[in-house]
């Protein structure tokens, strides 16, 4: 069936399902984005989508291409909504990730707060480790640990039952969905799931799962949560390399709040299939420890497959998370340096600053890749 560009934007406003439009040839005469700029290779991490209403793959494309992206690192909540995920088990989150953000302060003090200081133009300072953060940061730490208690027995059925599923979909379909990204002129250089538990107890079969969806996408590397110091920590380092090397698929650690020049030294000094996928928002509210951003990225380069691209604030600034170019995170030193050096990891854009009520992730994540580009204009 033919649309025309009229007829497209009314039934998108009827509520016409994304997978309907798809499957007209619209999609596919749309200029393919591309953003590669300046030699500086942009991306998006779906999380930021993570408020859209519809989760499914098919829009979470049309969102990385309204948002002028030719790459991403892909969640797994579209991906196994793709595949048929068991509709009886849940997730803690949207579609497009399964990570909470932190939740404010019962209380706070009358008065703007910091974030609110800061966007009308006035730096806000605060004593490191107090403050309101009021900017949409999610905290930091390992997942697990959460002090709910024992898992119902409905629960464990229900883990039971995804595990079964994940070790035994075929990989067929999920290349049937790297087609359609690629098709559309959008690599997927990573994929993140999330939802599956990565720890000492995690079945080999579930960790083939794993990485065997990342090659079939095509991706370059999966990215996890760094696990913490210690012997568990250490084990499963390890155990992971193991499955990246004989999967040829990097392992990249991502970090929050545990940031610091050499909080990667032990993945990266055990296997050459252990990289870095830092975040380089959250090293700068953590406190930029050991060094800047371009120190980090000047002596990390090599072992990086990939890095987080937000704007945040020093502790002293409230470790905020703002809007490009309104923080401490040097975002355009980081972008200048990696076009000097002709880096060709990408710099993957995660959307956490606060969406104004007059706007949505897509428009957001725009103004991001805008400023991108006139940076490196």
């Amino acid at each position: 069936m033919q649309y025309t560009r009229r007829e497209f934007g009314k039934l998108a406003l009827a509520g016409l399902p994304a997978a309907a439009l798809l499957e007209t040839p619209l999609l596919a005469l749309q200029a393919k984005p591309n953003s590669k700029i300046a030699g500086v290779q942009i991306g998006v991490i779906t999380y930021s989508y993570r408020s859209m209403l519809d989760q499914t793959a098919e829009a979470t494309l049309k969102y990385i291409l309204d948002s002028g992206l030719s790459a991403t690192e892909l969640m797994d909540g579209p991906v196994e909504n793709f595949l048929g995920r068991p509709a009886t088990v849940g997730r803690g989150a949207g579609g497009g990730g399964g990570r909470a953000g932190g939740a404010a302060p019962a209380e706070a003090p009358a008065g703007p707060t910091p974030y609110e200081q800061l966007m009308a133009g006035t730096m806000p300072t605060c004593t490191p480790g107090e403050g309101r953060a009021g900017g949409g940061a999610r905290g930091g730490g390992a997942p697990g640990g959460r002090g709910r208690g024992e898992p119902s027995p409905e629960a464990l059925a229900a883990a039971e039952e995804l595990r079964k599923w994940r070790t035994s979909v075929s990989m067929d379909k999920v290349k049937q969905l790297r087609k359609m990204f690629n098709d559309a002129g959008v690599t997927i250089y990573a994929y993140k799931s999330d939802g599956m538990q990565k720890n000492m107890q995690t079945t080999d079969a579930e960790l083939d799962y794993l990485f065997n969806v990342a090659a079939a996408l095509g991706a370059t590397h999966t990215t996890m949560e760094l696990p913490g110091p210690g012997p568990d920590g250490t084990a499963m380092l390890n155990r992971m390399a193991q499955f990246a090397e004989k999967h040829k698929v990097s392992i990249a650690y991502h970090t929050h709040a545990q940031g610091s020049m050499t909080v990667f030294d032990e993945a990266l000094k055990m296997s050459k299939w252990n990289m870095s996928n830092v975040d380089l928002g959250h090293y700068v509210a953590a406190g930029s420890n050991g060094g800047s951003p371009l120190e980090f990225l000047q002596a990390h380069h090599d072992r990086i497959a990939s890095f987080h691209l937000k704007d945040r604030t020093l502790p002293e600034h409230c470790s905020l998370t703002v809007p490009f170019g309104k923080g401490d995170g040097q975002i355009k030193d980081i972008l200048l340096l990696m076009k000097k050096n002709k880096w060709t990891f990408p710099a993957t854009i995660e959307l956490e600053s606060p969406i104004p009520a007059d706007s949505d992730a897509v428009k957001e994540v725009k103004k991001c890749v805008d400023f991108v580009r006139a940076t490196l204009a």
